[in-house]
């Protein structure tokens, strides 16, 4: 999936609400395994990398600024960025009545106070 820029029409703006909808019931049902999961699993497993100096002084200061070793810090991102990749590829297919009630929700203006504040707060572009 790329992450460009996707022009405006009413097909891609379909297309990107099913996608955001998917993507909120995938991370919903993933959150619902790991909460599952036994968590005294501990069982891990070595990774051997093979990095250029800079990259890892790179990684040693990102991993600083976070207050995370660099073993802890380059997991955490592998972890990310390995989600990131599965989530750009997961295609789930709903049935079309489950579909039509996504999009009525997304549908639904925001009709909250907190919305209102936000919308009415000065914008940092203007004068």
């Amino acid at each position: 999936m790329s992450r460009g820029t996707v022009g405006i029409s009413p097909r891609n703006i379909a297309r990107n609400r099913y996608t955001l909808c998917m993507r909120l019931w995938y991370m919903a049902l993933k959150e619902e395994a790991m909460t599952s999961k036994n968590a005294t699993d501990t069982h891990t497993r070595a990774v051997n990398l093979r990095v250029r100096e800079d990259v890892r002084v790179l990684i040693d200061r990102a991993a600083k600024a976070h207050g995370k070793t660099r073993s802890d810090f380059m997991i955490d991102a592998s972890r990310r960025a390995a989600e990131d990749a599965l989530l750009d590829q997961t295609l789930v297919r709903v049935d079309p009545d489950s579909y039509k009630h996504y999009l009525a929700v997304l549908d639904q203006p925001p009709n909250s106070e907190g919305f209102e504040r936000l919308m009415n707060t000065r914008k940092p572009w203007q004068p």
